[in-house]
């Protein structure tokens, strides 16, 4: 695991959006022990807590308050843009925390070329082919231009990726929506599959929701939940780990 100069220590609060869904939960969870497992033996980080900004507890500031009043951390978003809880409810729980404790909000997981590894290992497991089918990247959308900028981006690296155009899409906010993109797609191209890359973190409401949005095809979300055990792409929890080293450098 790369140390960056001047590392210190700080605990590593992984902060979801938070689900209702068990399979959603098991999925995340997945995540944050995959996470545990390849910081052993780590200088830098601590410790590593699960919080959430919405549905489930603990919440940023609960997952804080646990720790020694100064104890450093990182709050790493495990949400793919930096949208609305990255800019606003994150930032909000770090100066919660007082100014007796450092704490910083480090960057969101996406764009990165790790998470267009796991959406074409989803296209792969979906049976999609690049040769003969029209992929659109389906998002879960924000108000936040930077965060739709962030969806475009990953659509532009999936695209080269895969050698053949790819659109953006939104199930909320932002345009064009899935099903706009899907219809539009089949109209376009009559004889030719329409394909989703889901580009949602786990299983939830809003992969339920893509899954209804007209495609031949709808991959399952970056993190699954696979005969009960979660499905973790092996980049994901190495993406935690830098934006945690990210973060720490600025502390």
């Amino acid at each position: 695991m790369p140390v960056f100069a001047g590392a210190r220590t700080a605990v590593l609060a992984a902060i979801s959006h938070g689900t209702n869904y068990p399979a959603g939960q098991d999925a995340v969870k997945g995540l944050v022990e995959q996470t545990v497992i390849k910081a052993a033996g780590s200088e830098s980080v601590t410790d590593i807590q699960l919080g959430h900004v919405d549905v489930q507890q603990p919440d940023p500031e609960s997952v804080l308050s646990g720790y020694a009043p100064k104890e450093p951390a990182v709050l790493v978003p495990l949400l793919l843009s930096a949208g609305f809880h990255v800019n606003v409810d994150l930032r909000k729980a770090a100066e919660a925390a007082g100014a007796g404790r450092p704490v910083v909000v480090a960057g969101a997981l996406g764009p990165d070329a790790r998470l267009v590894d796991a959406l074409e290992q989803r296209l792969s497991e979906s049976g999609a082919d690049p040769a003969t089918d029209v992929f659109i990247l389906g998002a879960a959308g924000s108000s936040n231009a930077g965060a739709v900028q962030d969806v475009k981006t990953t659509a532009d690296m999936l695209a080269e990726r895969l050698g053949c155009p790819v659109q953006d899409s939104y199930l909320s906010f932002a345009q064009p929506t899935v099903h706009d993109a899907v219809s539009a797609a089949r109209a376009a191209n009559p004889d030719k599959r329409v394909v989703i890359a889901s580009y949602l973190l786990a299983p939830g409401y809003f992969q339920n929701m893509m899954t209804r949005q007209g495609a031949d095809i709808s991959t399952g979300p970056l993190l699954d939940v696979v005969g009960g055990n979660a499905d973790v792409p092996p980049g994901l929890p190495d993406i935690v780990l830098d934006r945690f080293h990210q973060g720490l450098a600025r502390l």
